[in-house]
């Protein structure tokens, strides 16, 4: 190790004496001069550089395209709880524990409920033992899956819903045979406008609404729901609510989800089951981009194929260019000019790969998010970050056919030109 670092300074001491008795000093290369001889062997061969880019392209459009469309439905799901709120919660009737038989919730439960501090709106639905048809004439057993509710005027306020059609139950149309379809209900009978009818137990009721989609409440979306007074007088039902849903005030969230079961059933708070709609989207937008890691395992293996493309290339265009990397030595340019040249050359070579790559995979996740119609996100650390391992992958590349370049003795390689 000692005697060779020797002959490496006795070397550079000899090139040094050289050019003192000389007198010359190697010509120096500006930005722009390394830029113009770095971008020759581009100019030369379009067409291979086209092919040699697209892999670093393709593996940089994956890893873009995996990222936005993961980061975009995350915000299409953040952007529905901040609609919606995290502040809903639902109580129902657990089992009783030693029994097993299900527990009834108190008939006053929703007025209890909307004394606890911190409850701002207070809405209930109940379970009534009936089917909902298009006519009497299609079978009993043919419900499409479709449940009979009963609702409380305040219901679609707590959930913070809208009617797509028609208007929701009140205090002038509960009490009458008329009905609120949630809007898969609503698909799966084929009613589109409100003045339909559907035939519920024994006789016919009025479609009065249709609902928007509730995320929060599936159950509402697939359900027929009738006024509560007009379900005691029209259907039998005995005033036991199975499902009561508060919305309180951000901050009272916690200390109204510890009161809610012991201010429904005082003497047996575990026979009621409190629930947080909204944890399933938060559970999923913390969850979407899960699958997205093995998705961009792929992309970076592309990245790697593409960077050994671009060595391949850079190797290729040193042997065809050995005439050129001679004459130039031959003119005085010195070992880490010709270095630089062939990576400055590589960068320009993955860099437009690696362009190309963000702008597909811009365009790709534009395309989803509007077929989706999600927002269009693109975090700007994906996008720093791609460029960022194109370069690295470019100098990776190109080092070892600029070293390679650079020790061709330019005697041999003017004549073998």
């Amino acid at each position: 190790m000692t005697h060779s670092r020797g002959v490496r300074g006795a070397r550079r001491a000899v090139r040094r004496a050289r050019r003192a008795r000389t007198g010359l000093k190697a010509a120096r290369l500006r930005p722009r001069d390394v830029l113009h001889v770095g971008s020759a062997g581009l100019r030369s061969r379009p067409a291979r550089v086209v092919l040699s880019a697209l892999g670093i392209a393709i593996g940089i459009a994956t890893m873009i395209a995996v990222v936005g469309i993961s980061a975009s439905s995350q915000a299409q799901l953040m952007r529905q709880l901040d609609a919606l709120g995290t502040n809903m919660l639902v109580a129902k009737p657990g089992e009783a524990m030693f029994s097993g038989e299900e527990v009834k919730l108190p008939k006053d439960a929703v007025g209890m409920v909307g004394r606890i501090d911190g409850v701002e709106e207070v809405g209930a639905t109940a379970d009534l033992d009936r089917t909902v048809r298009r006519s009497e004439k299609i079978p009993e057993g043919e419900t499409g899956g479709i449940a009979v509710k009963a609702a409380t005027e305040r219901l679609l306020a707590v959930l913070r819903g809208g009617t797509a059609a028609g208007t929701w139950l009140n205090a002038a149309n509960g009490r009458y045979p008329a009905v609120v379809l949630g809007h898969v209900a609503a698909e799966r009978l084929g009613i589109t406008e409100p003045g339909r009818q559907v035939w519920v137990d024994d006789r016919y009721f009025t479609v009065v609404g249709i609902l928007d989609p509730l995320p929060l409440a599936p159950e509402i979306e697939r359900a027929a729901l009738v006024g509560w007074e007009g379900a005691q007088r029209l259907l039998g039902f005995d005033g036991h609510p199975t499902a009561v849903y508060e919305r309180s005030t951000d901050a009272s969230v916690q200390s109204v989800q510890r009161l809610l079961a012991p201010t429904i059933d005082p003497e047996n708070p575990r026979n009621v089951s409190v629930g947080d709609p909204s944890a399933a989207l938060q559970a999923k937008a913390a969850t979407e981009g899960a699958f997205s890691t093995l998705l961009l395992g792929l992309g970076g293996i592309a990245l790697l194929v593409g960077g050994v493309g671009v060595a391949n290339t850079m190797i290729i265009s040193v042997l065809e260019r050995r005439h050129e990397i001679g004459l130039r030595r031959s003119l005085g340019a010195t070992r880490g000019q010709i270095r630089i040249q062939f990576v400055t050359e590589s960068l320009m070579l993955s860099g437009l790969g690696g362009l190309a790559g963000v702008a597909l995979g811009g365009a790709a996740t534009g395309v989803y998010a509007h077929t989706g119609g999600l927002p269009w996100v693109v975090p700007p650390w994906a996008v720093g970050g791609g460029l960022g391992a194109t370069l690295a992958i470019g100098t990776v590349a190109g080092l070892y056919p600029a070293v390679r370049a650079s020790r061709l003795s330019p005697t041999l390689a003017l004549q073998t030109a």
